[in-house]
């Protein structure tokens, strides 16, 4: 795999960097740089300062105007910056230039969220998925980043193969895309064969935005020990339980988390991963209602799952973390009947956009966890019936 490592002991002080585009309101652009210090924090990075501007269109040369680029420098002249990250995608040639002027390592939020996959997959296949991600990430960006992968040493980005010849470098690349590419095939065969062994059984698979809660869940509908972290892809390998609710059984599998700008090579890599939520009959998908842009997450959700081609499966919207919602919407001094009816409406409104799909409840709380399992069930036998109707799937 290609060379981890993300600095712990010294911490590492990163500066983040965006574009707003014309018309775009700067809320946008607020929303888009927590996201990244959140992934940021996730990698390791501690954020000092944040730095965005409104253009028309991204600078060819450095991204953004040759101005804020000055004013930047001029901050990590007067301040300790290790690192600079980019909400955007940036061109081999791209980081090459700015990294001349302010005279730092620089990243763009692909490549980190390239580092959180790689400091997080455990399993040989999730680590030959990462790997091969990473690669494709590079190829394009070799003639650019020539001094930037030439760099040896540690730190969030930091993972170059060290070549010293550029054409040489993009064979060795492209020979191993393909090998990598050659070993997932065998991967997918042996999910194949796995997911032929578990016979006729309905299959639910857990869907959403990443740190939603997704594992929790997982944890209580399952009754198993599952990884719980409240970070950014804390899941990237696909569990999967064989769970009984009332005597019918189901698998139930958790999948790793969508996020917003999630890069394409990376949804290439992790597909035979992602087969799990193409190949399931119900989707279970799970939103962090406490967070200010649920709905955005959603449509990401969806759009990512239209990718998949798994948008038409039934699907159950499970409106996660009520607890803490209601904590933060709602004022203390805040008539309980007034809270009552604001929420009956909330209710009201997502009954009517998920044709009575949908069910809000607290994980940690346990709350409405039990109504989850029965329309789960209801869900799972309804389908049962429609596949096996003179088979009795049932446990004595």
């Amino acid at each position: 795999m290609i060379e981890k490592k993300i600095q712990k002991e010294n911490e590492t002080f990163a500066l983040l960097v965006g574009w707003l585009p014309q018309g775009q309101p700067e809320q946008v652009i607020k929303e888009y740089l927590d996201e990244l210090s959140f992934l940021a924090e996730t990698a390791g990075a501690q954020e000092v300062k944040r730095f965005y501007q409104r253009l028309p269109h991204p600078d060819s040369r450095t991204f953004l105007g040759s101005g804020k680029i000055e004013e930047i420098k001029e901050y990590i002249q007067r301040h300790r910056v290790d690192l600079v990250i980019f909400d955007d995608e940036l061109t081999g040639s791209q980081i090459s230039n700015i990294e001349k002027i302010l005279k730092r390592q620089v990243i763009d939020r692909s490549d980190l969220i390239l580092d959180i996959f790689a400091a997080r997959a455990k399993s040989a296949q999730a680590r030959v998925q990462v790997e091969l991600a990473q690669y494709q990430y590079i190829l394009p960006r070799l003639k650019g980043m020539w001094s930037h992968l030439e760099r040896q040493g540690g730190g969030i980005g930091s993972r170059g193969p060290g070549e010293t010849e550029i054409e040489t470098d993009r064979r060795i690349v492209k020979d191993k895309i393909s090998l990598l590419r050659k070993r997932l095939l065998d991967f997918d065969k042996q999910a194949q064969t796995q997911r032929k062994d578990r016979g006729e059984f309905i299959r639910v698979a857990l869907v959403g935005y990443t740190n939603v809660g997704k594992s929790t869940l997982m944890q209580i509908l399952s009754k198993s020990d599952v990884f719980v972290e409240n970070k950014l892809f804390a899941t990237l390998d696909t569990t999967t339980r064989k769970v009984v609710f009332d005597r019918t059984p189901f698998l139930l599998s958790d999948t790793v988390g969508f996020i917003r700008k999630l890069p394409h090579h990376l949804v290439e890599s992790f597909k035979s991963t992602l087969d799990e939520v193409r190949e399931a009959d119900i989707l279970l998908h799970v939103v962090d209602i406490s967070h200010p842009k649920y709905e955005d997450q959603i449509a990401v959700v969806k759009n990512t799952l239209n990718e998949l081609k798994a948008s038409d499966k039934p699907t159950i919207l499970i409106f996660n973390k009520m607890d803490v919602y209601e904590k933060e919407t709602f004022d203390e001094w805040l008539e309980e009947d007034v809270k009552q009816d604001l929420l009956k409406q909330l209710k009201k409104h997502w009954d009517s956009e998920t044709q009575h799909n949908a069910i809000f409840v607290s994980a940690t709380e346990r709350i409405n966890v039990e109504e989850l399992r029965t329309i789960i069930l209801d869900k799972v036998k309804e389908l049962y019936g429609i596949r096996y109707p003179y088979k009795n799937v049932f446990y004595e």
